[in-house]
């Protein structure tokens, strides 16, 4: 497994991989998979008609809402 620095080089300090990307070799040292885990640009949901962030406030909206109305049935609120 090596990381990628700023400047595209290997290393194997992650604290340098700022550039966000892992590479993992076979037994053979060919790359075998690169996984990117900071993305760069914001990807966008074409089914979904708001921003992925007022979509996530909304769910975790219902999720206290419902949590209150459980809690109303059960008498515990």
């Amino acid at each position: 497994m090596a990381f990628t620095d700023a400047d595209g080089q290997a290393t194997d300090d992650a604290a340098a991989a700022v550039r966000g990307e892992i590479t993992e070799y076979d037994a053979h040292g060919e790359p075998r998979r690169r996984t990117r885990f900071f993305l760069l640009q914001q990807r966008e949901l074409p089914w979904l008609p708001v921003s992925e962030a007022a979509f996530l406030l909304w769910v975790l909206a219902a999720l206290i809402v419902a949590w209150l109305v459980v809690g109303l049935i059960l008498g515990l609120v």
